[in-house]
């Protein structure tokens, strides 16, 4: 009889605590999905806010992109746009310093590209070809020089702006010693100077 009374309590009791146990993991169930179902409703309310926050930084991040590749372009154009102004020089006839038609004409875009971008200065340098002494070639180059600052400047570029040299024969375009060669170094060259 003890011995019943002592199977029958411990299945008492391990009903009990099962249900005990039961009835506990379900309010854990309940308070986790309901902790969850609340931090799911709060998700969606600030779900838009985080949207439109993600948008706008990514529309931000994409203007800055967009700028940065504007501004790179821009620097390459300008380089480009540097290295052919440079590029393109001037062409005298033997013992002249008077300017060709196709002078003036290289000379009005160089003074068009010097108008829209005022933070370049030019340097001219005056070039001759090897025939004549060493001092007159000197200021036959100052003369040619000379002719283009003249010209720029009665194009609108200022005198502040432009500055001369001459290199006379020591700076020959083309080694040779015919008349293909020395057309070539009977010229004038252009520097940009950043200020």
């Amino acid at each position: 009889m003890l011995k019943k009374m002592m199977t029958g309590f411990f299945v008492l009791a391990f009903v009990c605590s099962s249900f005990l146990f039961l009835t506990s993991c379900a309010k854990k169930q309940v308070r986790v999905s309901e902790e969850t179902k609340a931090a799911e409703v709060k998700a969606e309310d600030t779900g838009s806010d985080l949207t439109a926050e993600n948008e706008a930084y990514r529309a931000k991040k994409e203007a800055e992109r967009q700028k940065m590749l504007r501004e790179l372009q821009q620097r390459q154009q300008l380089k480009t746009e540097i290295r052919h102004f440079q590029a393109e020089k001037i062409y005298f006839d033997f013992d002249r310093s008077d300017l060709k038609a196709e002078a003036r004409s290289v000379l009005k875009k160089k003074a068009d590209w010097l108008r829209q971008n005022p933070s370049y200065s030019l340097k001219i340098e005056g070039h001759c070809d090897e025939r004549g002494t060493s001092e007159y070639n000197v200021a036959l180059g100052e003369r040619r020089a000379v002719a283009a600052w003249k010209y720029l400047n009665a194009l609108g570029i200022s005198g502040d702006r432009m500055s001369t040299i001459s290199y006379g024969e020591e700076q020959p375009a083309d080694q040779g010693h015919n008349d293909a060669a020395w057309a070539k170094n009977r010229r004038d060259e252009f520097r940009l100077i950043k200020k």
